[in-house]
């Protein structure tokens, strides 16, 4: 007898707590193995595609592309054990899925025979029924055995913790191939019109509901959230509850009724959500402001002889060596010489954090917005080196193949802007990094050049630093530092 098991959103890592669904890649009655992909979520971060612990024949999907779903929502059932189930679907457990093994089948209510959202499986079982119990604890055993263990952050097949006992949901959704949708609208608490509509905004009480995108939906359509039960973890109401209520009242023959907007002070236009990686550069950058006293010092420097040496370094055969490169090698030197600069700042214990590693970000403009791939341990690799993981993170930035781990952990910012062809620029400093290099485009200028004026490649460069961990002179040396290595790159060579 096939076994339903629930796979739900797993932590993919960072902090991150929800993340959109943007291409499912497996449909209800498709065969899965174990760890493969079956569907294409947008995180703050990065792009992701979540493989699925369980082996079986996908049930029911939770969820349509566009929606934002949080961690631990359900994403989608597989049934294990069935005849159409790949071979090596759970191979390692196969003997104990099989209906006289262990006794364990899909709880008759139902609830979820097994998660994966929380590194092991789910119980289901209630506190008055020991009989449910004991289905509940095969099921968790039969779900260890018949996943890899080894997928994403925050689910696997680890040796599962104790138990504790939990409050459960009012309802739990039955499996369908779309978002669940309750039979009828669950009741509400006095006063409301129909169980969840009212007249007036949504009432300030505590409600369980993490996103905003949540309350403005009910806000705007007049539900009461009060009135919900949440099919979320913990009782959570989401985006899929609060439609879920309105196509109800709809079928009903009530109409809700929104809560009214004035007009005076709204703007009109076109709304585009901050969410995504747009949502979470705004964020950042936001923190930044708010937190980090930061100024911008700058300085014009002749890069001909930088440009000299790059071409003779690539004329002499071997892999070739990018400017931005060398530029990197040039920020990793003046580094190691104002240690400051490479530091954050513990706000809690007020102390100016120095690190050790030269994690250098880079700001890589893609269709998606801004994204800052960092390079582990700049300060050990030489040009070559830094040239071949430049190109390797640019690409996967391009093609938004980063990862949560290749977005984070930066220690220092290189921001080469002048690729947008522009000279200067102030730019915000990458929260909780402590400074950030910003380098303008190199254009032919009239320049003083041992005492006559000539025409030389001239390029402006622009730091910006966190005035908490060091003062002017410190960041100026800096520049001062970077700028002469870029006039004469012969000095790098005797600081190495």
């Amino acid at each position: 007898m096939a076994q339903v098991l629930e796979f739900r959103l797993p932590d993919l890592g960072e902090g991150l707590t929800e993340a959109e669904i943007v291409r499912w890649l497996v449909e209800v009655g498709d065969v899965v193995a174990v760890d493969q992909p079956v569907v294409e979520v947008e995180t703050a971060k990065a792009m992701v595609d979540v493989p699925c612990p369980y082996g079986g024949v996908v049930t029911a999907r939770f969820g349509e592309e566009g929606t934002e779903m949080p961690v631990g929502a359900p994403l989608l059932t597989v049934a294990v054990g069935e005849s159409g189930s790949p071979a090596d679907a759970g191979t390692s457990g196969a003997g104990a899925m099989s209906d006289g093994a262990s006794g364990a089948r899909a709880p008759s209510d139902g609830s979820p025979a097994g998660s994966a959202a929380s590194g092991s499986s789910r119980s289901s079982a209630s506190s008055g029924s020991s009989g449910a119990a004991g289905s509940s604890g095969s099921s968790a055993s039969s779900a260890s055995s018949a996943s890899s263990g080894n997928v994403l952050v925050g689910y696997g097949t680890s040796e599962a913790p104790s138990r504790r006992r939990r409050v459960r949901p009012a309802s739990v959704p039955a499996a369908s191939s779309a978002v669940p949708v309750p039979e009828r609208a669950p009741a509400a608490p006095e006063g409301g019109a129909d169980g969840v509509f009212v007249r007036d905004r949504e009432p300030a009480g505590p409600v369980a509901v993490i996103s905003p995108l949540v309350r403005r939906l009910a806000r705007e359509n007049g539900v009461d959230l009060r009135g919900l039960s949440g099919s979320g973890p913990e009782g959570l109401i989401l985006r899929a509850d609060v439609e879920n209520a309105l196509r109800a009242a709809v079928a009903r023959g009530h109409t809700p009724a929104p809560a009214p907007v004035p007009d005076e002070g709204v703007v009109h236009g076109t709304r585009i959500p901050l969410r995504g990686v747009r949502g979470a550069v705004a964020d950042k950058l936001s923190r930044s402001r708010r937190e980090i006293p930061d100024a911008t010092c700058w300085v014009d420097a002749d890069a001909t002889e930088l440009l000299r040496a790059r071409t003779a370094m690539n004329a002499a055969g071997g892999p070739k060596v990018s400017l931005l490169a060398l530029l990197a090698r040039i920020c990793t030197a003046a580094l190691a010489r104002f240690p400051d600069l490479n530091s954050t700042v513990d706000l809690e214990a007020r102390e100016v954090v120095r690190l050790e590693e030269v994690h250098l970000g880079f700001a890589a403009q893609t269709e998606r917005g801004l994204v800052v791939p960092v390079v582990r341990d700049a300060h050990a690799r030489d040009a070559e080196s830094l040239t071949a993981e430049f190109a390797r993170l640019t690409e996967a930035a391009r093609a938004g193949t980063l990862t949560p781990a290749d977005l984070t952990g930066g220690t220092f910012t290189l921001n080469n802007y002048g690729v947008f062809g522009v000279d200067g620029s102030t730019p915000i400093i990458n929260h909780p990094e402590a400074a950030m290099l910003g380098v303008g485009r190199i254009v032919p200028k009239p320049w003083v050049h041992e005492g006559e004026l000539a025409v030389r490649q001239v390029v402006q460069l622009s730091f910006t630093f966190d005035h908490r961990v060091c003062d002017g002179g410190t960041a100026g040396g800096f520049l001062r530092y970077v700028a002469d290595c870029v006039e004469q790159p012969a000095v790098l060579l005797r600081t190495l």
